[in-house]
């Protein structure tokens, strides 16, 4: 079985460097043109640049989304900057228009050309239609059904790619003209709003039929499919997709390690996995997830249990305490950049490429310059303290429960 990709998102080059590092076999990002999700950080040349040769150090590839839906005036320097992207070792462009299809594949033949999501493609026929104009991979929507996405593998003799994780559209992908309408923002070119998670009063003529105290809105749930990841692996799909250009590092962190690990034990098991494993990985998404999450069109078509009627599901959490700067292996001790608040005897969850949920204790911590601090409460601060196992630069610190898998 050949190895399948674990393709992240990532918004800037520190969110690129730890999917690389936690796991991702791929990173996709947006330039600072030609790109949707505009209000991503997104990248420049140079720093595409860097993050190719950070991603050569893993044996890990970059794609680029160029996939507005273009106007004559968006198409100005587009040649110029597909061949900047193949010449700095890029491997693929991830595209919605065929117009640029066609560029890409006559200035810049060494890139791969996928097809993008926003095409909605969900069909053999489709895939077909674009292997006709030689490329090398097609994104399926995020409408299609796991039945539909193996007969379409099955049916395909080009590379397919599925998103198993994050945002889905409450319109057809990329066909949504909320945002167009409402604010003059034009989804296909890099600006949506997400009109679908505003909150808004109903009425029916002049009367208010809307609970004023619950406003109305219609955002569709997550995407969460860990419970189909083995059959889209023996299905012999070529890469599994992560949305969330827009998300924290710790988000990319939690969510590309628990897709690791879930994808490497699915490799492993020729009979898929039991649902008690299925439920170990749900609730490890669920320590990154502000939202609640669903199988989308996986199982067939949604039912309004897949929808957020009346508010929009999004929450904050406080479960990233800290990132590991740095460790004594001969006094213990871990250098951390403290994100947000915790204190003096409260549990801590470490996680990282190499270390996987290990809990303690805080016991003592101190400042730079050796003084005893009870509660840590300044983002950034830099703080000492012990740690009764072994922990490396990069790992992540989270809120942690005493009784799961305690030291």
């Amino acid at each position: 079985m050949n190895r399948i990709e674990l393709l992240a998102p990532a918004g800037d080059l520190e969110r690129l460097k730890t999917a690389i590092r936690y796991g991702a076999d791929a990173v996709y990002l947006g330039g600072k043109q030609f790109s949707l999700r505009s209000r991503a950080s997104n990248f420049d040349l140079q720093e595409i640049k860097e993050g190719v040769e950070f991603a050569n150090q893993y044996g890990a590839k970059i794609h680029v989304t160029v996939n507005i839906v273009p106007h004559d005036e968006d198409l100005t320097g587009l040649e110029e900057y597909l061949k900047q992207l193949e010449e700095i070792g890029v491997t693929a462009v991830i595209v919605a228009s065929v117009t640029i299809m066609e560029i890409a594949k006559r200035v810049a033949p060494k890139l791969e050309v996928h097809v993008s999501t926003q095409q909605s493609s969900t069909n053999s026929a489709a895939v077909s239609f674009y292997e006709s104009l030689g490329v090398n991979r097609v994104v399926l929507a995020r409408e299609c059904s796991m039945e539909q996405i193996e007969k379409i593998v099955k049916n395909s003799n080009v590379d397919i790619e599925a998103f198993i994780h994050g945002g889905m559209c409450v319109n057809y992908s990329g066909r949504c003209t909320l945002s167009n309408w409402m604010t003059g923002r034009d989804a296909n070119r890099g600006g949506c709003a997400q009109s679908c998670r505003w909150k808004y009063h109903v009425y029916e003529g002049d009367d208010l039929i809307s609970d004023p105290d619950c406003l109305f809105s219609m955002s569709s749930k997550d995407l969460l499919a860990a419970e189909y990841v083995w059959r889209m692996i023996h299905a012999g799909m070529t890469s599994l997709k992560i949305e969330g250009r827009m998300k924290s590092a710790y988000y990319i962190a939690t969510v590309v390690k628990t897709y690791r690990m879930l994808i490497d034990e699915c490799v492993k098991s020729p009979k898929g996995l039991s649902k008690e494993c299925i439920n170990y990985y749900t609730r490890e998404f669920a320590k990154a997830e502000n939202r609640p999450t669903g199988l989308g069109f996986l199982a067939g078509l949604p039912s309004e249990d897949t929808h957020l009627y009346g508010v929009n599901g999004a929450g904050v959490t406080h479960d990233f305490l800290a990132m590991v700067l740095d460790y004594d292996e001969l006094n213990g001790q871990m250098k951390i950049e403290v994100r947000n608040r915790f204190e003096v005897g409260c549990c801590m969850e470490v996680f990282g490429p190499e270390v996987n949920n290990q809990c303690f204790i805080v016991e003592h911590m101190m400042d730079c310059e050796g003084n005893e601090v009870m509660l840590a409460n300044k983002p950034t601060e830099i703080l000492y303290c012990k740690v009764p196992f072994k922990v490396h630069k990069y790992d992540m610190i989270r809120r942690g429960k005493a009784d799961e898998n305690f030291i």
